[in-house]
């Protein structure tokens, strides 16, 4: 299958194939929500924790005697029925969320969603992003002029996240450049994963590893 490949002007300068085996795949919702919810629970860190009766300080002494006072057999003031006492069942934080991920599901899962969005004209390919210096001008001024390839003209003008870039290698002229643009994720490629690329409207793939025709 054949697709375009611009530069960082907007240009086109040429077509390459892409491989059906990862542009090709036909679009699994199930799969993808699997891996997406096992990798967004691998990713959750515990916060809440709560004390149980053990824990809780106080309660050495029993609150009154056994017998004679007509009133309920106590042990504890830190027994969970009291004020200020032990919590039963509370989430706790050495609890684990943690899920297996097959590697194979999640790589299907990762060319699924990539096909969805090149199927969506969601998806371009850069030949290269080079910037000579740190500014964020030119940076901006890179991703104006990808804005006018059709299909991507609202790229840019929003205020939410809209746009994940993959690189080969995040250098710091890339990186300090693009951190000041809010809509504008840049990674190295070998951390895309498909929960990045369904939280962005619009995928940067920049240096394919295809040869142009």
């Amino acid at each position: 299958m054949e697709t375009q490949i611009y530069n960082q002007k907007g240009k086109s300068v040429g077509k390459f194939n892409l491989p059906e085996s990862i542009f090709g795949v036909p679009w699994n919702g199930d799969l993808v929500h699997q891996v997406v919810t096992a990798m967004q629970a691998n990713a959750r860190t515990p916060v809440a924790h709560t004390k149980d009766r053990s824990e809780v300080r106080g309660g050495g002494r029993k609150p009154w005697k056994q017998k004679g006072t007509g009133r309920a057999r106590h042990g504890s003031s830190r027994s969970p029925i009291w004020k200020g006492g032990g919590v039963t069942h509370g989430p706790r934080n050495e609890k684990s969320y943690d899920q297996k991920i097959n590697k194979k599901m999640k790589a299907k899962a990762l060319y699924t969603v990539l096909s969805e969005k090149l199927r969506k004209g969601q998806l371009i390919f850069v030949e290269e992003l080079n910037l000579k210096a740190i500014k964020t001008k030119d940076a901006v001024a890179v991703m104006k002029d990808l804005s006018s390839i059709k299909g991507f003209e609202r790229m840019v003008g929003g205020k939410k996240p809209n746009t994940y870039i993959s690189v080969p290698a995040k250098g710091d002229v890339l990186k300090k450049s693009f951190a000041n643009i809010p809509t504008v994720e840049i990674d190295e490629v070998r951390n895309m994963n498909p929960v990045d690329l369904l939280a962005y409207r619009y995928i940067i793939i920049s240096q394919p590893k295809t040869e142009k025709k």
